[in-house]
């Protein structure tokens, strides 16, 4: 059975190199799937997890913003920030996740960078669903 090249660059190097049967990406418009002989495309990634299957065993990452393109059975995803499942501090994401709520839903509106609190949350999430 043919498989997927998949090749995950963050700024500091690759973060993954291997070969898969599939993978679930989180794109701006909603999660999709890449299969064997998918059609060529670049798009942007959103905060969430990504899931990779090789054989039945299903790896998940955290992602935080970026892009994939897909040609000829290789993906490369350029990503500022990606961790896989044993990386995520729960306890500190569930922290970062309550901070960002604060920021954002709480009393003191004044001073408070939304957009940066925004993205502090949808990080949070995303780790916290990848553990999930």
């Amino acid at each position: 059975m043919s498989k997927i090249h998949i090749e995950i660059v963050r700024p500091s190097g690759k973060k993954l190199d291997t070969l898969v049967d599939t993978v679930i990406v989180p794109g701006v418009d909603g999660d999709f799937e890449i299969m064997v002989n998918h059609t060529p495309f670049i798009t942007k990634v959103r905060p969430g997890t990504l899931i990779t299957n090789n054989e039945g065993k299903e790896e998940k990452y955290a992602i935080h913003d970026g892009f994939i393109t897909v040609e000829n059975n290789e993906i490369i995803i350029i990503s500022e920030t990606i961790e896989s499942k044993n990386e995520i501090d729960i306890s500190r994401a569930e922290a970062a996740k309550d901070r960002a709520e604060k920021r954002l839903f709480g009393d003191k509106k004044d001073n408070v960078d939304f957009r940066r609190a925004e993205i502090a949350l949808h990080r949070a999430i995303a780790r916290i669903n990848t553990i999930a």
